[in-house]
């Protein structure tokens, strides 16, 4: 919570909040300390510090702003609620960022505020992805309306201002849409969370976006949608103040939240004050980027990732068939490329984490079963994170599905990109869900953790940080029942956070419940890191370690597509090698002729 004007005759409550979603049995995912940090919060929270600055509301009227991450804080609505009545409801509660699968959430934390008379803004994805793909009613948006809900679409870069304006007059209106005005974010308040909000997430990391819109197409995207195909930065001025201001606070872990930071115009401006912010000035950096599957093509782009402070790089891969890349509109990925780009990122040391959906028209248990096992032969990944392909509302495939009325699950808490939302052509609902479930334990066994452990000691990548990453990613799913993106250490419940629609559980119940289930959980989480740390302890200390080798480990040759199955097993395997091939031969014409 900030007090910016204790003088001020009055003070305005703004209180933002970034909802969390409910769980299979109807619980609010909590945690004592949660993985992900929100750059939404940090966006809001900065740029709701300069209006307070500005006093946008008058000389007169401070702002106060409390800050609830739901994802790592209970939302504890009758404090919040005794708070706002002390200022004769003199405030606004505004749910920010929110998902498609927070959504009824969002709406359940916003009733009692709105029954208490206490204006109530809600903004995120879900908002405007359905007003930019769809009529403006569908997927659940009336409930706002029938609320009273102000919704916002859009960013609220010099946009703000009007909106606390107009709650703080009692005038504030049931939609502020600037979805076709998306403004520019050089120059404009950075984002920003005090250090008691940032320390509830592991490892006192935050997060900021340098830049946001993406020109590719991908069909189950919602960022493209939402945020614009056309890019918007910031600029290297504006970095450096967001990492002397958390410096100053005693933070320097950042997750650069930018879909592809690789396309962003500026990434070596950045990364040449990033560097000089290390080198000159001292501040350890530590950061991770998302960038996409030809990034090593840019000339410097891995090595000043390096001296920048990457430690960890995100890589949009999706799949290794090309049939399936084809059908999501992600033909920027060429399969051809990915060994040569995980090999670069390993020359470096960094640590490569990729993104891969299951549920592409073309993949079946069997299919899947057999692309898991080719990665883990043939490319040197370190950390995978599965996803079921969701159509997300704000997306193309949603927008098609909805044209056509193809049935989807009407119960948005499970567009989380783990739950099946809609029929696939080759799988039932049921495989669909099994083969999800079996990926990360194919994937994630104990033989293949070992291999990566392995690679890490061989390539230079901190085995500590991958040891941490593998026990997290190894164990969420089938002890939590929920993404590892989702995680953090010590899930917390509580009684009163079970959606409205279930039955409510006794004390009695409950909590003799929830104590044995989680210490049963940490007995087994416990095994899991034993045994990860001793197989760790005893690689690194292996004299041979520093010079192992396996297929995914070896340079790329200039026949090895003849042989890998990454090429011979799909149809789109072999097209892309042809092409390759054929590409080769005709520039070889040209340099001879």
């Amino acid at each position: 919570m900030q007090d910016l004007s204790k003088t001020a005759e009055r003070i305005f409550q703004l209180i933002l909040i970034k909802p969390s979603h409910y769980d299979d049995d109807g619980y609010v995912i909590r945690w004592w300390r949660a993985m992900i940090p929100s750059n939404s919060l940090a966006a809001i929270y900065g740029i709701a510090s300069d209006c307070a600055e500005r006093k946008v509301l008058g000389a007169e009227v401070g702002i106060e702003i409390t800050v609830v991450d739901e994802t790592n804080t209970r939302v504890n609505i009758p404090a919040l609620l005794k708070r706002l009545a002390q200022h004769d409801n003199f405030g606004m509660v505004a749910l920010v960022g929110v998902q498609s699968n927070q959504y009824p959430r969002a709406l359940d934390i916003a009733r009692p505020f709105r029954k208490a008379g206490v204006p109530v803004s809600m903004g995120g994805f879900h908002v405007s992805g359905c007003l930019a793909m769809l009529d403006g009613k569908a997927v659940g948006l009336d409930a706002c309306r029938e609320m009273g809900i102000s919704m916002f679409a859009g960013e609220a870069e010099g946009r703000l201002d009007r909106v606390l304006q107009d709650a703080a007059s009692g005038k504030l209106e049931p939609l502020y849409n600037f979805m076709n005005d998306l403004p520019s974010i050089e120059g404009a308040a950075v984002p920003f969370l005090p250090k008691a909000n940032v320390a509830q997430t592991l490892g006192l990391s935050t997060s900021f976006d340098a830049g946001r819109g993406c020109p590719y197409q991908c069909s189950f995207c919602t960022i493209i949608n939402v945020q614009g195909r056309k890019s918007r930065f910031r600029s290297a001025d504006d970095v450096e103040k967001l990492v002397r201001m958390n410096w100053a606070q005693g933070i320097h872990k950042f997750f650069i939240t930018d879909d592809n930071f690789a396309r962003n115009r500026d990434w070596e401006a950045i990364f040449d004050r990033l560097i000089e912010l290390r080198e000159k000035d001292g501040i350890p950096l530590g950061l991770m980027i998302q960038v996409d599957t030809l990034c090593h093509k840019i000339p410097n782009f891995i090595e000043k990732s390096k001296r920048a402070g990457v430690t960890r790089v995100f890589i949009g891969l999706e799949n290794v068939n090309p049939d399936n890349l084809t059908a999501a509109k992600k033909n920027q990925n060429k399969i051809t490329e990915y060994r040569k780009m995980l090999l670069a990122w390993k020359a470096q040391g960094i640590m490569t984490l990729a993104g891969y959906i299951l549920g592409f028209p073309a993949d079946t248990p069997e299919t899947i079963r057999r692309d898991i096992a080719i990665i883990q032969h043939e490319l040197p990944l370190d950390v995978i994170e599965f996803f079921v392909l969701t159509p997300l509302p704000g997306s193309e495939d949603h927008q098609t599905l909805w044209k056509k009325g193809v049935e989807m699950d009407a119960d948005l808490n499970i567009y989380d990109v783990e739950h099946v939302c809609t029929a696939h052509p080759k799988m039932s609902k049921q495989e669909w869900e099994s083969i999800y479930q079996e990926a990360w334990s194919l994937y994630y066994s104990p033989e293949h953790m070992k291999t990566l452990l392995r690679r890490a000691v061989a390539t230079g990548v901190p085995l500590a940080s991958l040891v941490k990453m593998l026990v997290s990613f190894a164990t969420t799913v089938p002890l939590e029942n929920v993404h590892p993106l989702q995680s953090g250490l010590l899930r917390l419940k509580h009684p009163s956070e079970r959606r409205p629609d279930l039955p409510k559980e006794s004390a009695v119940a409950f909590w003799p419940r929830f104590i044995w289930e989680t210490v049963t959980k940490h007995l087994s989480l416990g095994a899991t890191i034993a045994g990860l740390a001793t197989s760790a302890f005893f690689i690194a200390r292996d004299k041979n370690s520093k010079s192992y080798m396996d297929q995914a480990l070896t340079p790329v040759g200039d026949h090895e597509d003849e042989t890998l199955e990454l090429f011979t097993k799909t149809a789109g395997g072999r097209a892309a090698v042809s092409h390759i091939h054929r590409v080769a031969e005709l520039t070889h014409a040209h340099k001879a002729v």
